[in-house]
């Protein structure tokens, strides 16, 4: 089972696959701004579970099924940054996204890929959704600033 940070490394990896072609375990320290040795122990974890390919002082190569993973989870991110801009979310998405693509199924993300595409194929029913979000409910109105979501702990204009 992957863990949250092998995820984040298999979509690193597969992102800079895309634009370089190769990927080195510095360009992973970089991109992930973190020390080398902690990019050696995960790349050594994905190598063993099927993910990558690692040999010391060589690029890393994605296995088939790294690359299926790393497809994905590049996809996920992307669709839900596109989800929650269609919402209108104001307050920083990128970290939202963070935060819950986690712990959400392929299955849930198949349905919001859905609803994209619904309301891409019918503007006019957007319009009518993105009217809801004038008429104040619960709990827009309530005072929420300490709970753990990152949306309450910063300014949401």
């Amino acid at each position: 089972m992957l863990t949250e940070s092998m995820e984040d490394y298999l979509e690193t990896i597969y992102r800079l696959m895309m634009v370089k072609g190769y990927v080195r375990a510095v360009d992973l320290s970089e991109a992930l701004n973190v020390q080398s040795s902690s990019v050696t122990r995960m790349i050594q974890k994905l190598d063993e579970t099927g993910y990558l390919v690692y040999e010391k002082y060589r690029n890393i190569a994605l296995t088939a099924k790294g690359e299926t993973y790393g497809e994905f989870l590049v996809w996920r991110d992307a669709t839900l940054k596109q989800f929650l801009q269609l919402l209108n979310a104001k307050v920083g998405v990128d970290e939202q996204v963070e935060g819950m693509e986690h712990y959400i199924t392929p299955s849930t993300m198949g349905l919001i890929r859905n609803l994209i595409t619904f309301f891409a194929q019918n503007p006019k029913m957007l319009g009518e959704f993105q009217a809801l979000q004038q008429i104040k409910q619960y709990p827009d109105q309530v005072d929420l600033k300490e709970l753990r979501a990152w949306e309450f702990r910063h300014n949401p204009e």
